[in-house]
């Protein structure tokens, strides 16, 4: 999907996929307490960036649509809470080297694999050693349930892909699951999900 494309998805007084955050987001409360800075990628509309400000992180969350972000200052004003946000295109982005204690990702597959990839380095670039990339996403099986999400099956995720992808960093928690979830109208149903949780080790340090 292009800029103007997401533009015109979150171009509507409702927010498409809600105003709370993912309860992936929010299973992982504590770790999350533990850091003080994110990175929130693809944020769109902002409900997991707000919810990470909320916890006492300073947030800098990234995206293609101008007007998600937006909704995204909105929503955090509204919060009393204060986010970053940033303007950009993930295809050329300069991804901060060793920035962010956490780097979140939540259904960002509108990617398909070259720049799956690219968006993966870079992630795994942002994180400061010790960090948390906390990652959560549709399997290929979301396809037959239709409740959200890309419909090209090479843009959802599997153990294996997830595995080589972050094979540089320490998995902690690789989940394959099915549940019930209601995010606004763009994630509705019974979901095929896929939960990573992963540290970078301290030796990935620059040398």
């Amino acid at each position: 999907m292009t800029r103007t494309d997401w533009d015109e998805r979150y171009d509507r007084a409702e927010y498409l996929f809600g105003e709370e955050p993912s309860d992936f987001l929010r299973r992982h409360a504590e770790i999350v307490k533990e850091r003080s800075s994110a990175l929130a990628v693809a944020d769109g509309e902002g409900r997991n960036g707000v919810w990470l400000a909320e916890q006492g992180l300073a947030v800098h969350s990234i995206d293609a649509s101008a007007i998600g972000l937006g909704k995204a200052q909105a929503l955090a004003k509204s919060r009393g809470v204060s986010i970053t946000t940033e303007v950009v295109d993930l295809a050329e982005y300069d991804w901060p080297d060793e920035h962010f204690d956490i780097v979140v990702g939540i259904f960002i597959q509108f990617a398909g694999p070259a720049l799956r990839d690219a968006i993966f380095a870079g992630m795994i670039k942002a994180l400061r050693p010790g960090g948390t990339l906390l990652l959560h996403g549709y399997r290929p099986e979301q396809l037959a349930f239709g409740t959200g999400g890309p419909r090209t099956e090479e843009n959802l995720y599997t153990e294996a892909l997830l595995e080589k992808a972050f094979q540089t960093l320490t998995i902690t928690s690789l989940l394959s699951y099915d549940a019930e979830i209601a995010e606004g109208t763009g994630h509705h149903g019974m979901s095929a999900l896929i939960d990573l949780v992963a540290t970078k080790p301290l030796e990935l340090a620059r040398a």
